[in-house]
C-alpha cells in the first residue's frame, strides 16, 4: 500500500529503526556499542530506505540506463535545489546506508548520528513539498 505523505511514512522509518534497536539492540554502556551487528544493519536500511521516501517525492529521478536510480543521481537532483540538504544527503547515504546498512558498525556514536541526519533531512524536506503532501 502506498502512503500518501512522505513525511509521515519517513517518520515511520525512522521510528522502526528506534524500535528495532531498542528491542533488539543489546546495548552495551562501557563500550557505547550495539551487540548484535544484524540489528544495526537492520536499522540502517530502514533509516535510509525512509531518506529515499522523501528523495523520490521531491526528486522523481528516472534513469534509461538502470531499472533504479543510483545516489548519484539523487545527488545530482539535490545539488540543482538546496546544496545544504545535498551535504545532508551525502553524509547520510555514507552514514546509514554504508556505515550502517552495509557495515554494521555498531558504536553508538555512528547510529546516533544516522538518526539525527535522517531528523535533519526529513526537517528540511517538510518545508520543500508542496502544503498538500505536509501535515
Amino acid at each position: 500500500m502506498e502512503r500518501q505523505n512522505p513525511i509521515e511514512e519517513a517518520r515511520r522509518y525512522v521510528d522502526n529503526a528506534k524500535q528495532t534497536l531498542k528491542a533488539n539492540g543489546e546495548y552495551d554502556r562501557a563500550l557505547k556499542r550495539y551487540g548484535d551487528q544484524k540489528y544495526v544493519k537492520s536499522a540502517g536500511h530502514f533509516l535510509w530506505t525512509g531518506m529515499l521516501v522523501l528523495l523520490d517525492a521531491l526528486f522523481p529521478v528516472k534513469t534509461k540506463q538502470r531499472p533504479h536510480p543510483d545516489i548519484k543521481d539523487y545527488k545530482d537532483a539535490v545539488a540543482q535545489r538546496d546544496r545544504k540538504l545535498l551535504a545532508l544527503v551525502s553524509d547520510g547515504y555514507a552514514t546509514m546506508h554504508i556505515a550502517m546498512g552495509y557495515d554494521g558498525n555498531q558504536q553508538k556514536a555512528v547510529c546516533d548520528a544516522g538518526f539525527r541526519l535522517a531528523d535533519e533531512i526529513i526537517k528540511i524536506c517538510s518545508k520543500m513539498l508542496p502544503k498538500q503532501q505536509n501535515p
